[in-house]
């Protein structure tokens, strides 16, 4: 029953938004962060808890010790878009999807197809130096003979464009997200446990009445959703959407 509602409100509409979380990219076998031992903020094996690791201030005190968590935890050049990242850039394709807003950092959507994907949380592929702005790719950290990669140009330390805690969400990314949002006829929201502010509030600025809500487990908004499915986000988009 869940199942065709679901397909029923996104058959009706032209105006769909999708905000999405860290499940979204599990089933492309990317952690989650907040899974017992597995996920990402495990603090298992590490001298510093994951959520200081990945501050500002750490940063830009310990350099060195940021790139060596980050670079075994936080980048997953192999992984591949799965059924959920493809079904949404097939629903785009079809003119019924106006954008994608992620709190992920894996460029995952844009690989499948997405156009229009607002990245609150920044991307992995994108880096540049703190000192004299150059960009950087992806493949210049990995690759980076020290630990800690440096601009050719200047010699700067070279940051990822992704936001760390201490850190403010862009101001365009925000404000162009609440636009579509409060926009948008149905907010389909999926792979987020929707407790990570300030990127969880944003749903507090829709304003229909086609809420739905997709997790495997419960949110905070479960009980203000119009439909909520508990169960994987591919297998729900990619039976749902065809091609």
């Amino acid at each position: 029953m869940s199942m065709e509602k679901l397909k029923s409100m996104i058959d009706a509409s032209d105006n769909i938004v999708f905000f999405g979380g860290a499940g979204t990219s599990t089933e492309s076998n990317i952690p989650d962060f907040r899974t017992a031992d597995t996920g990402l903020y495990s603090s298992k094996g590490q001298k510093y808890p994951p959520e200081v690791i990945l501050s500002h201030s750490f940063f830009m005190k310990y350099t060195k010790e940021f790139y060596r968590f980050y670079k075994e935890k936080m980048i997953y050049p192999e992984a591949k878009p799965n059924l959920a990242h493809l079904a949404l850039a097939r629903l785009e394709k079809q003119g019924k999807l106006k954008a994608v807003i992620t709190q992920n950092i894996d460029g995952l959507h844009q690989m499948a197809g997405s156009k229009n994907v607002l990245e609150l949380h920044g991307s992995v592929y994108r880096n540049y130096c703190i000192k004299c702005r150059a960009s950087y790719s992806l493949d210049d950290v990995v690759n980076s003979i020290e630990m800690v990669p440096k601009c050719k140009k200047c010699g700067g330390i070279i940051k990822p464009d992704v936001v760390l805690y201490e850190e403010g969400l862009d101001t365009y990314t925000l404000e162009k997200s609440i636009e579509y949002i409060v926009n948008a006829d149905v907010l389909i929201v999926g792979g987020t446990s929707l407790v990570v502010y300030p990127a969880a509030g944003l749903i507090e600025y829709y304003r229909g009445n086609k809420l739905i809500l997709i997790n495997k487990s419960t949110t905070p908004y479960d009980h203000v959703a119009n439909l909520v499915i508990q169960d994987s986000i591919g297998k729900v988009l990619d039976c749902i959407v065809g091609e």
